[in-house]
């Protein structure tokens, strides 16, 4: 399988068929993983049973066994198949938009950006059925093994990318929509002790580069971008790009698709914020 084969939109591969197939080659090509590969990928029969299992050896520790995140994990997918639609896109996006993943088999065992983003789709399922404690463990536990804080009651869209993920933060009223990819040192924060709707609200497509900070309930245009270190507290509108700080807005309109594409240029010219 080559990268070019699973980015065409003509033909694009079922994602569980393929990461199978690639582990099944992997595990013949590098013996000393094939147990590993056995037991996460291979012996399931479906994506979601494998991703419960990944999870669970991720995030199993003396206070709550693998085997009690694997159950957690296996009824959030049993009540909500969206939840494992939206994995499917995820790991295709971190495919498709990061050029130095080789396949399927790497960010789904060694992607800490991937594995956060679907434990937070756990705890926000936890979340919406009312169990707020054991969604903020699953908070907890991503933090402490990803580097990754994202609030369980924060909304995220399918095809999101967190490259590296070291040091997102997500708060609680934030929402992010669909193909939307987020870089390292990544803050989507409130700006008050405002209990309210205190969040940015991050739009489709959008691209927030390396340590972007967007503070407060302000919009993110879709298919805007965010420069690196810029640090946004108004709403930047569709196609534009946000840089400094405070940030001001240049070539506007920015490339077709910022985060389908990872264009993190910028073109000369203030247009204001």
């Amino acid at each position: 399988m080559t990268h070019l084969e699973a980015v065409n939109p003509q033909d694009p591969p079922p994602v569980w068929a393929a990461l199978r197939n690639e582990a099944a080659h992997t595990a013949q090509n590098e013996p000393s993983l094939a147990s590993l590969l056995n037991a996460v990928i291979l012996k399931h029969d479906r994506l979601g049973a494998a991703l419960s299992y990944q999870l669970a050896r991720k995030l199993g520790d003396q206070e709550m066994r693998a085997m009690g995140v694997r159950e957690i994990a296996d009824e959030a997918y049993a009540a909500d198949p969206s939840l494992i639609t939206k994995a499917e896109a995820d790991l295709r996006a971190v495919f498709e938009r990061d050029p130095a993943c080789k396949g399927y088999v790497q960010p789904f065992l060694f992607f800490k950006g991937f594995q956060a983003l679907q434990t937070h789709r756990v705890a926000h399922w936890l979340w919406t059925q009312g169990r707020l404690t054991l969604a903020f463990y699953l908070q907890s536990r991503v933090s402490e093994q990803f580097d990754v804080d994202i609030h369980p009651a924060a909304v995220i869209g399918s095809g999101v990318f967190l490259d590296h993920g070291t040091g997102i933060v997500i708060g609680e009223t934030a929402t992010v929509g669909d193909d939307v990819s987020i870089m390292q040192g990544v803050t989507l924060g409130g700006v008050s002790t405002d209990p309210g709707d205190r969040h940015p609200k991050i739009g489709n497509g959008v691209l927030l580069s390396v340590g972007a900070k967007v503070l407060g309930n302000i919009k993110i245009g879709d298919y805007a971008k965010v420069a690196a270190g810029a640090v946004v507290l108004k709403p930047v509108p569709a196609g534009c790009t946000a840089v400094g700080v405070p940030a001001h807005l240049v070539n506007c309109p920015t490339c077709e698709h910022p985060a389908r594409t990872m264009d993190h240029t910028i073109a000369d010219g203030d247009v204001g914020l």
